[in-house]
This record gives C-alpha cells, sequence and structure tokens, in this order.
C-alpha cells in the first residue's frame, strides 16, 4: 500500500493510536513522507473541511491499512504535520517542509538531551496519540532505544495497572489526567510510583493545588511543565522552579530565545530546524514570523503574557480571547487561574458578551458543586471589579475542540 508514496507525499491518518501507529508514523517521517495524524472522530464534514487544505496523496482509515506503512527505521526527515484546533477559521496544517540530514539530527537531539530519553526509558501513553505532544515523547522514547505502552483510551484503573505491570519510567499529561488519577488512587489505593523520572505535564493551565500534590505524590525532580503549542515549543520548567516562582511556565528552551512586545505578544526565537509554514497559506504564515537582527527569525501564535528579570515567562491568555469591558483589559486565563482555586470550581472558562454600558460583559462558565453567590464573594476577595464575572453559568461540561481547547465563541452565543 505504501510502495508507491513518494519523497514529501502526505499521508492522513485517521485510526485510533496504537504501536503500530506509532511504527507507522515514524516509518513514514523516515522516508520523507510527511504523517498527518488527525482524530479518527472527526465527522465526515470535518474531514471534508480539513483534508480539502491539506490534499494528501493518502487517507488510512482502517487498523488493516496500517501495517503496510510501517518497517522502516530511521531519523524523522520531518515533523508530522499537526493541524492547529482551529477554534475561528479553517484548520490548517503545520508544516515543516523536509529536514536536512543534519537538521533532522537535531531535531531529534534536542528533544533527547531536554528530556533525557534513554534504551531503558518506558514510556506510558495516556492521551490520543494523535495529538503532538504524547507523540513526540513516544518518538523520542523509541528513537533513544526504548520502549512504549499504549494501553489504549484513557482510564485511570487501565493506567493504574500499566504502572504496576510496566514500571514506567515517563508519561505526559495534562491536568485533567491528573485531577482524574489521583481520585481514583484516594478511592483505590496508590500505586508505587518510584519508577518514574519523568512526568511533564502541559495543555491547560494546572490548578495550583494540584499542581503541589502532583510534586508531592511523584520521586524529587521528576515533574515538568512545558509550555508550547502544535506550532512550536517555548518553555521547559521543573517544578522546583515552579515552586520559586509561583505561576511560572518556565524559561525558554533550550536553543530558544523568548521576547514580549509592550502589548504582551510573546514571541520565539528558533534553530532553522523549528521552523514551520501553515500549509497553503502564505499570508497566515508571514503573520506568524519576523525576522530578528542577528539573522534568526521568531514566530508567535498570537499568546500573551510577561516575563520577569530571571526570563521567566507568566502567561496572560491570548490575544484572541482578550475581553475590553469599560475600557480595561481583561484576560479570561487570569479569572480562571484564580477561581480554579475554589474548591467547588472543577471546570471554568471565561468569555465576553456585548454590553452597552461596558463594551463587553465578562461571564463565566463553570462545572462544580460551587454557587454563584460563592463564587462571587471569592472573586471579590481576589480580583479587581473590572476581572470579577459578572454572570455565572452552570454546565455539566464545557464545549471544546477535539484536542481539548475551550470553544469560548460557542459559551458566548449561549
Amino acid at each position: 500500500m505504501g510502495e508507491g508514496l513518494r519523497e514529501g507525499d502526505r499521508v492522513a491518518l485517521l485510526v485510533p493510536g496504537s504501536l503500530t501507529y506509532l511504527d507507522a508514523v515514524m516509518s513514514l517521517l523516515a522516508r520523507g513522507v510527511i504523517a498527518i495524524p488527525l482524530d479518527p472522530r472527526l465527522t465526515a464534514y470535518e474531514r471534508e473541511r480539513i483534508l480539502g487544505g491539506l490534499h494528501p496523496h493518502l487517507v488510512v482509515e482502517t487498523e488493516d491499512q496500517l501495517t503496510p506503512l510501517a518497517g522502516t527505521v530511521g531519523v524523522p526527515r520531518a515533523r508530522p504535520m499537526h493541524v492547529t484546533s482551529g477554534t475561528t477559521g479553517t484548520p490548517k496544517g503545520v508544516y515543516s517542509g523536509l529536514l536536512s540530514e543534519d537538521d533532522a539530527a537535531a531535531l531529534v537531539a534536542e528533544e533527547r538531551d531536554l528530556w533525557g530519553f534513554t534504551d531503558t526509558d518506558v514510556n506510558l501513553v495516556l492521551s490520543p496519540l494523535y495529538h503532538s505532544a504524547p507523540l513526540r515523547f513516544a518518538m523520542g522514547t523509541v528513537l533513544a532505544g526504548g520502549r512504549v505502552v499504549a494501553p489504549g483510551g484513557f482510564d485511570p484503573e487501565l493506567m493504574t495497572e500499566a504502572i504496576a505491570r510496566e514500571r514506567p519510567t515517563t508519561m505526559f499529561c495534562v491536568p485533567a489526567h491528573l485531577q482524574r488519577l489521583f481520585a481514583h488512587w484516594d478511592q483505590a489505593g496508590w500505586p508505587d510510583l518510584s519508577s518514574f523520572r519523568l512526568v511533564a505535564h502541559a495543555g491547560a493551565p494546572c490548578p495550583p493545588a494540584l499542581k503541589r500534590r502532583l510534586i508531592e505524590a511523584f520521586p524529587a525532580g521528576s515533574t515538568w511543565e512545558f509550555y508550547g503549542s502544535t506550532e512550536g515549543q517555548f518553555t521547559a520548567c521543573r517544578s522546583e522552579e515552579w515552586l520559586e516562582h509561583p505561576g511560572t511556565v518556565g524559561r525558554a528552551r533550550p536553543g530558544r530565545e523568548l521576547s514580549v512586545d509592550p502589548d504582551g505578544t510573546i514571541w520565539c526565537a528558533v534553530p532553522a530546524y523549528a521552523r514551520f509554514e501553515y500549509f497553503g497559506d502564505p499570508d497566515k504564515t508571514a503573520a506568524a514570523w519576523r525576522a530578528l537582527p542577528d539573522g534568526r527569525s521568531a514566530f508567535t501564535v498570537g499568546d500573551l503574557g510577561r516575563l520577569d528579570e530571571d526570563g521567566y515567562l507568566y502567561l496572560d491568555g491570548r490575544r484572541e480571547d482578550l475581553l475590553i469591558t469599560g475600557g480595561v483589559n481583561v484576560y479570561p486565563l487570569e479569572v480562571e487561574n484564580t477561581l480554579r482555586e475554589h474548591p467547588g470550581v472543577e471546570d471554568i472558562a471565561v468569555y465576553g458578551v456585548p454590553d452597552d454600558r461596558r463594551g463587553q460583559r465578562v461571564c463565566a462558565a463553570v462545572v462544580g458543586a460551587a454557587s454563584a453567590a460563592e463564587l462571587d464573594t471569592f472573586a471579590r476577595e481576589r480580583l479587581a471589579p473590572p476581572k470579577r464575572p459578572k454572570e455565572y453559568h452552570f454546565l455539566t461540561e464545557l464545549p471544546r475542540t477535539l484536542t481539548g481547547k475551550v470553544l469560548r465563541d460557542r459559551l458566548a452565543e449561549r
């Protein structure tokens, strides 16, 4: 099936993650064929909308189609083409093109040097492999000669059994995974976590209480947070650094340099092998990059933040999420992080709706047992008046994209 594929061709993968899936992705990339990992749950409409702009040479929709693509061993000659979440507009593929031999080797070495991948590692996969971070950690493990364990869809009981049976050394997770694992272990008993040398989390803000529990639960020095996007990686932060700089997402990764514009827009200068374009969209690509005086280039994904004097980055949110109420800028992420500390809040999203007097009115959608009165009191103690939600709406779950991003525009439409 894969015999007719040539260097530079694109293959869309619309099947669940597995070890065969991982092998197929790595085999395609080693041959210079661009793997496009996609959520197999996409509707026919979504598939047509996404694939129409990517023009894949092959679309894999069944497990049987994966096996013929596997088997080639070698250094990846490209990054997988992941698709941006597309909370607004048509989703775009993040495309690195084919890498030179030196750049391909440098990309592998960078991940290995940062995360310490070795041939003794056992990587436990919690998230779907079509997501960029779990796929990157699994690939880094295999390229170092280690082993990957993929029990299937996330289930706390299955993951606990895998920890006891396989004694993993590394895992990537999001805060929601940690919340569910800790809740299960509180009820069913805690496993022996001493085999872990690396537990990295990202993808969503981590409530401070959960962060502290993570640090206490796993071996000293093993827990990390990193900040990145589909487009590229910005920072990495040991939890011990977070304790000294609460709220930070860390300093620039090795080989990167961060800067922040007066309006808060975060830029990241990267090596040549970390460059990308939005496939088929030169205007969007041009808007994401700017040249630097030293000849390098830096990119932005529109996130907003602050750098302290030691180079630690603190996130304020995304430019597209910024609310202006009564002439005051309000960053939803700041409000969400504050209200997440209330014990009755399981999940929260802050968004704006049109308001004749203020321009925008700050609202919050909440999952949890807290009442509006309790949250209002909590907010009054911790937030300046413009930042306090004027309305609370209670839901059983927040609307999200298939990659977990909250659909704030859908909340506003409600």
